[in-house]
């Protein structure tokens, strides 16, 4: 099975539209699979969760590193980078993604987390921990299947990265400490190394980004953009989704034990996860269609609004409350919650395309196959 994205991209270029192939339109029941199959390695076979936890580097699993490592690069190998400049020009959809990553986000899941899980002190501050870790590496792999703008997609990803860096730290305190005190409900205090999230950054989108950058220009500048994207791009691209399922696999295998013997605490964590990623995404992409951005765009827009950084939170919360505590589970429950609906989602935006925009990704040239 690969991701492929035809290079050319309009919204406006009329093409007869392509089919999936049969193993594309059964993408969701793999994923089901290497979850399942996740939750069983680590519920029955405890030495390899035991093995995967201590190959660990700064806080970081090697093994999740190299297939989120394998799963990004493919994709950001396909963004035409001399397209960038057009994207920063956007001040509509860099302003959007900024209020909507680092206002909205945030806020958003603080209000959710209280609401559901006003018992709960420990999955709440896990919840909130999430929605502060902005998403820099799954999302896009979401809005390439979604046939969104990939060039957007790396803009806004590059952004979130610089604010997690610099803002993670200062929200934590205020979303944990501050603004629960002033609404005079219980605080929680957070205390995370800047170092800690800029090697995260640095690792989940810093060495693809300039992998991605140096394949495109040292292929069209040796063998031109027609080989490069002909011949060069499908050959890599089905290792985007041979490395997403490997990284589900492992992740689910690291707290199959956890999920399996806390199944009414997952539940309840759930919910506001559930809440919380449908309502970012339509808030998202109805931003972007009200702004004129057109569906390329505002795919990126409302994928970037509703991923999160799954690996930070969790590195974050393990990091300050323990590997057992409560803040953790929440942190393992968010890609339990996010991977199969934001597969569902971009199901979704792909009907959205043509009901809401009038456009058919599949005629415009961009595929999922």
């Amino acid at each position: 099975m690969s991701i492929q994205l035809d290079p050319a991209r309009s919204e406006t270029r009329a093409a007869a539209p392509r089919r999936l192939s049969t193993l594309d339109r059964w993408l969701p029941l793999w994923i089901a699979l290497a979850m399942i199959a996740g939750l069983l390695l680590g519920r029955f076979v405890p030495a390899l969760s035991d093995l995967l936890a201590r190959l660990e580097v700064g806080g970081i699993s090697v093994p999740i590193g190299l297939g989120l490592l394998v799963m990004m690069y493919p994709v950001l190998a396909k963004v035409r980078y001399d397209r960038i400049a057009a994207v920063t020009g956007d001040t509509r959809l860099l302003v959007s993604s900024l209020i909507l990553n680092w206002i909205a986000g945030p806020a958003v899941m603080f209000a959710l987390a209280w609401l559901f899980l006003p018992d709960l002190p420990e999955y709440r501050t896990g919840l909130i921990i999430v929605g502060l870790a902005r998403c820099i590496a799954m999302v896009v792999i979401w809005n390439d299947l979604a046939c969104g703008d990939r060039e957007a997609t790396a803009v806004l990803v590059a952004i979130n990265s610089i604010f997690q860096v610099i803002a993670f730290s200062f929200l934590g305190w205020f979303y944990l400490t501050v603004l629960p005190g002033w609404l005079g409900l219980d605080t929680q205090g957070l205390e995370v190394s800047v170092w800690q999230i800029a090697l995260n950054v640095f690792v989940f989108l810093g060495i693809p980004l300039v992998a991605g950058f140096a394949s495109r220009w040292i292929g069209e500048r040796n063998r031109g953009r027609g080989w490069y994207e002909e011949r060069f791009l499908p050959v890599i691209g089905p290792w985007a989704l041979y490395g997403l399922l490997f990284t589900i696999v492992l992740l689910f295998a690291l707290q199959g034990d956890a999920i399996a013997s806390n199944p009414l605490d997952v539940v309840r964590i759930a919910l506001p996860l559930l809440v919380y990623f449908g309502v970012m995404w339509f808030a998202g992409l109805l931003l972007g269609k009200g702004l004129g951005l057109g569906y390329a765009r505002s795919a990126a827009l409302a994928f970037t609004a509703a991923g999160n950084n799954f690996e930070l939170a969790i590195a974050v919360a393990i990091g300050t409350f323990g590997a057992t505590s409560g803040q953790a589970l929440a942190g393992v429950v968010g890609p339990l919650i996010e991977v199969p609906v934001l597969v569902g989602l971009v199901y979704v935006s792909l009907r959205a395309a043509r009901a809401w925009f009038g456009v058919d990704p599949g005629a415009s040239g961009s595929r999922v196959s």
